[in-house]
């Protein structure tokens, strides 16, 4: 006999929550008042799973137990006050409702407030009355004021409240009433995978006390801080994760073997005395250690850190001619066709004359040019093949895949780069992985490196090769075109040649000076110079024809986007003009400067900027002035932009921190790594849960 319907909706309501799955791993939709609407809100805040709410961070808490003073101090704070209301003035104009004059301690003494009510609901405050407001204190035109406060009631005194990020439509109360939900099924399902001596030998609290206290702080222990023993267990152990799982990651990628590479030295030994110079001792140092890499039969997990114009190709040269000489394929990637197209060049120029084949595989040729590289490479007569992300197609097959190099690797996704080394991973004789060498001019802070590359050997060419100069970096108001403009003709009447790079391509919104406006702009100022342009709209054909011509002395200045960032040797070029100088980064601007600088001629790199400057962007023209080296560029990259940026928005497969920030935590990254360390030690059976709490499905990340 079926059962009769509940008599009321609040009861089948009931009824439907308690059928629900309601364990951490569900959708945040099985959660009750979780509709299509609300749910689809969530997911624009990452929140999809019902544990997902347990790591969404307040931005900040309102204490509503603590009264604070009317004072300057506490301009731009949401507090609460008391105050006594003294006269209250119905408005009939303008968007307030009311208008209240009232009197509040100050520090020194009582002190005047004025506050706004807005709308046409809510409680009408009384003349002659006090009462507790929570609002945001300002600085007005006649004194202190407060708009829109609310009205605290005594059963609201004693709360802090957690703020937390939000999107249109996504109301505070409601936030924080999923997060509770979710808390109460935490209770029940959420496992601390920190063991216990560890915790207990630190003084930090079990993981759900933890989340508590986040989530739900108590008045008597006060608002939450980033110093105390809660912040400091979750930042560290989040840190010490991502690390674990990089190791993890690395040590999963070299269970498969791959080939060994005897060191070999003639094919590099014809290559220098075709190039006639040596390498610096930095070089020679990290081809050292790549060799010693490449003989084990361990894929090789190293990263190449050289400042601009260190001379990293050639290290590459060295690692590929090895394992060519012992009977394999390189495939070099690089992030644009540009860039590329350069390697091509120059591997063609040094391999070619040694009887070597040198491949360029682009998305730009024709379909027989492409039918006919595809063959090279699967039959094993491309030795070395070069080109963008063309290269992990499904259609590409390699005869011996020996070595992948990555070259500006922050550039790719690290699917892209999975793709690719796939590629190497079963060919004949059993499965095996190629070896792996990633380049990059970016300097990596140490930082980022601590957690997001622990899993790579790193080396770093310190040393620049002589004949390199410096290159002094002058800053220039936009206001003073003029001269900049004089001194380009200088420059290329003394034979010189130089770049003048613009942020766009075409007007557009973004108040920026355009390439094809400069170039019109130019061409009439310098009617005696001979002006190329080069930018991202060109097909590569076009971009490697005008870079010809600029290389071999046809142009006296190329007008170019930022397109020409990295790759780009032109030595007899000795002055950078960068427009709109202070929209760029530190790296970008640093990578622009390194196109010049690359012969003996003493250069210069002028930044052109437009006011008004902001504080910060002020800094990073003046930082660019005061110094060239890419470390400590890197270092003030990451602190103002953060790492995403740093790192480039194609690093989707990065895994987002959860608690910790590495900018203001970068202090707990040694303690981090300690941990890491004991847990491997002392606890491994830890090592997973904490990756699959922590980490997640992003796991792979770590995998180059």
């Amino acid at each position: 006999m079926p059962r009769p319907a509940p008599k009321s909706g609040r009861k089948a309501g009931q009824k439907r929550a308690q059928n629900r799955p309601t364990g951490l791993s569900a959708s945040v939709a099985e959660l009750d008042g979780v509709g299509p609407k609300v749910a689809e809100k969530l997911a624009r805040l990452h929140i999809e799973t019902i544990e997902d709410l347990l790591w969404h961070q307040p931005l900040r808490y309102e204490d509503r137990g603590t009264k604070q003073p009317l004072s300057p101090e506490h301009l731009g704070e949401a507090a609460l006050f008391e105050v006594r209301i003294n006269e209250v003035r119905p408005l009939f104009r303008g968007k307030a409702r009311l208008v209240c004059n009232a009197i509040g301690e100050g520090v020194h003494g009582p002190t005047e407030l004025t506050i706004w009510f807005f709308g046409r609901f809510g409680p009408t405050p009384q003349a002659g009355r006090t009462y507790l407001l929570f609002g945001e204190l300002q600085q007005g035109p006649h004194g202190l004021e407060i708009a829109q406060p609310e009205l605290v009631t005594p059963g609201q005194i004693g709360q802090i409240r957690p703020v937390y990020p939000s999107t249109e439509g996504l109301a505070q109360p409601k936030i924080r009433q999923l997060v509770e939900a979710a808390l109460e099924i935490a209770v029940r399902d959420l496992r601390d995978p920190l063991p216990g001596g560890i915790r207990e030998a630190k003084g930090w609290p079990r993981l759900m006390i933890a989340l508590q206290r986040i989530h739900l702080p108590r008045q008597n222990h006060g608002t939450p801080r980033r110093d105390e023993p809660t912040f400091d267990r979750l930042i560290t152990e989040e840190l010490a994760t991502h690390i674990l799982a990089l190791r993890q990651r690395r040590a999963v990628t070299r269970q498969v073997a791959a080939p060994a590479i005897p060191p070999q030295e003639h094919l590099f030994d014809q290559l220098l005395e075709h190039l006639g110079f040596t390498p610096t001792g930095a070089q020679q140092r990290v081809i050292g250690e790549i060799k010693t890499d490449l003989a084990q039969r361990l894929p090789m997990l190293r990263l190449v850190q050289g400042d601009v114009g260190s001379g990293k190709t050639l290290v590459a040269a060295a690692a590929a001619l090895d394992v060519i000489d012992a009977g394999y394929q390189v495939a070099l990637m690089a992030p644009t066709a540009l860039l590329a197209e350069q390697h091509a060049r120059n591997f063609a120029q040094w391999f070619e004359p040694l009887g070597l084949s040198v491949l360029l595989l682009s998305g730009q040729q024709s379909a027989a040019q492409r039918r006919e590289g595809l063959a090279q490479l699967a039959d094993g007569r491309a030795q070395i093949v070069i080109g963008t992300h063309a290269l992990f197609q499904e259609s590409v097959a390699f005869n011996q895949l020996g070595l992948v190099i990555v070259d500006e690797q922050h550039r790719f996704g690290v699917h892209q780069r999975l793709a690719l080394t796939d590629k190497g991973a079963s060919q004949e004789g059993g499965a095996r992985r190629p070896h792996q060498l990633i380049m990059t001019a970016t300097p990596i802070p140490r930082t980022l490196a601590m957690t997001q590359f622990a899993d790579l050997d790193v080396s770093v060419i310190d040393e620049l090769p002589p004949g390199r100069t410096p290159v002094k970096t002058v800053v220039v108001r936009a206001d003073r075109r003029g001269e900049v403009i004089e001194r380009i003709s200088q420059v290329c009447a003394e034979g010189r040649q130089a770049y003048w790079v613009c942020p766009l391509i075409e007007e557009g919104q973004i108040e920026a000076q355009a390439a094809e406006t400069t170039f019109t702009m130019l061409g009439e100022e310098l009617p005696h110079l001979s002006i190329g342009m080069v930018h991202g709209r060109m097909n590569a054909t076009e971009k490697q024809h005008e870079m010809a011509r600029f290389k071999s002395g046809d142009y006296h200045l190329l007008v170019a986007t930022t397109v020409i960032e990295v790759g780009v040797d032109v030595p007899n070029a000795s002055l950078m003009i960068i427009e709109n100088a202070e929209r760029m980064g530190l790296a970008q601007l640093h990578q622009l400067r390194g196109r010049v600088g690359r012969g003996a001629t003493a250069s210069h790199c002028v930044l052109l900027f437009d006011e008004p400057l902001s504080d910060r962007a002020r800094a990073r023209l003046g930082l660019m002035r005061e110094t060239e080296d890419g470390f400590r560029l890197a270092e003030a990259d990451l602190e103002q932009r953060g790492p995403g940026e740093v790192l480039g928005t194609r690093q989707a497969g990065i895994a987002k921190l959860k608690i910790a920030d590495l900018q203001e935590d970068q202090g707990k990254l040694e303690e981090a790594g300690q941990l890491a360390d004991e847990l491997l030690e002392r606890f491994p059976a830890s090592v997973s849960p904490l990756i699959a709490l922590w980490v997640g499905s992003a796991g792979q990340y770590g995998q180059v």
